[in-house]
């Protein structure tokens, strides 16, 4: 049985965690830690376990063998750090951290202390990524010129998302380094190959510290282009995939949860849109932690993922901030 401290619910994902841990038949959650000792002391409560004002004492418990870490964005090279010095497995919310620079010390620390390291990215996990990824694989697009990846919802327009969502300190960003995070591993993905520049515009509809509404162009070598959009403004806006290419294109969510192909290819995709079945899902990035754990394996295919998020994300930022195009290659120096 793998037992986990829980760091903090600052996170609306938090309790979703939680449950995937009280359902999972080798682990369970057997502490927690809160920044805010109000809300971790309810959480604790809830579940019947005891809460630690101090992330330390709880670290250094031989009862503990794992943090899952919905600790605020800010905390998390911190908090992850301090946990693998402990020798705790960690699973983590994206991002692992904000900046490269932090990555890579995080990932330092995980080298050093050899504990298990993975970062909640879920949609490589889901259907329809896998189906596109086969579908790239086989070349029935012909060469990708064009990716699209949408996912909004209107939390900030409909208020159900919690204030610190939008507090900066905490957050060091708004929908893009939240919600942008899916649509940005999924763009990068799918082109099949590294983004060398990247060009990020923020809106601020509801007029937050942070933004609310995003939109980022991804550059490539090959000349491909990728758009990652994310918004926390828009009521009915579906999550949609687009990938183009020299001989096809594939749409997903345009706006049902389908497939769709059509390339010169293959006849029998030519004169119209086809409908891909999907597979089912890979097991979750938690159930891929545990058996990392078990196992003694790594989850080297997620961290590079991870870690080229965080690289994504802070050249956006920049761009932002700056109102200048930034090159993957001004972050090189701080690659790990």
């Amino acid at each position: 049985m793998i037992r986990i401290g829980k760091i903090s619910y600052w996170h609306v994902h938090a309790w979703d965690y939680t449950k995937q841990a009280q359902e999972h038949p080798e682990a369970e959650i057997v502490a927690v830690w809160d920044e805010n000792p109000t809300r971790g002391k309810e959480a604790a409560e809830k579940q019947g376990v005891p809460f630690y004002d101090s992330l330390d004492e709880m670290l250094k418990s031989d009862d503990i063998d794992a943090v899952i870490v919905d600790a605020p964005t800010s905390m998390h090279h911190e908090v992850i750090i301090r946990a693998a010095a402990a020798g705790k497995h960690i699973f983590t919310e994206k991002v692992i951290a904000p900046t490269l620079r932090e990555v890579t010390e995080i990932l330092k620390s995980i080298d050093e202390t050899q504990v298990k390291l993975t970062v909640s990215l879920p949609r490589l996990n889901d259907g329809y990524t896998l189906a596109i990824q086969d579908i790239l694989k086989q070349g029935l697009l012909g060469e990708v010129t064009n990716v699209r990846v949408r996912l909004s919802h209107n939390g900030a327009t409909a208020g159900w998302l919690p204030d610190h969502f939008y507090q900066f300190e905490e957050c060091l960003g708004g929908a893009l380094i939240d919600l942008g995070c899916h649509p940005m591993y999924l763009t990068s993905l799918f082109l099949g190959q590294e983004p060398v520049e990247v060009n990020a515009q923020f809106g601020y509809i509801t007029g937050k510290e942070v933004e609310d509404n995003a939109a980022v162009l991804l550059s490539t070598p090959s000349g491909a282009v990728g758009v990652v959009e994310a918004g926390f403004v828009n009521n009915f806006s579906p999550f949609t995939i687009e990938v183009h290419g020299t001989d096809g294109t594939l749409l997903y969510g345009t706006p049902d949860n389908k497939l769709l192909i059509r390339t010169s290819q293959r006849e029998e995709y030519t004169n119209d849109w086809v409908e891909i079945p999907l597979p089912n899902h890979r097991i979750s990035a938690f159930e891929q932690w545990i058996a990392h754990i078990q196992q003694d394996t790594s989850a080297d295919e997620n961290i590079t993922c991870a870690t080229q998020l965080t690289r994504l994300m802070e050249a956006s930022n920049i761009s932002a901030r700056e109102h200048r195009a930034v090159r993957l290659d001004e972050l090189k120096s701080q690659s790990y």
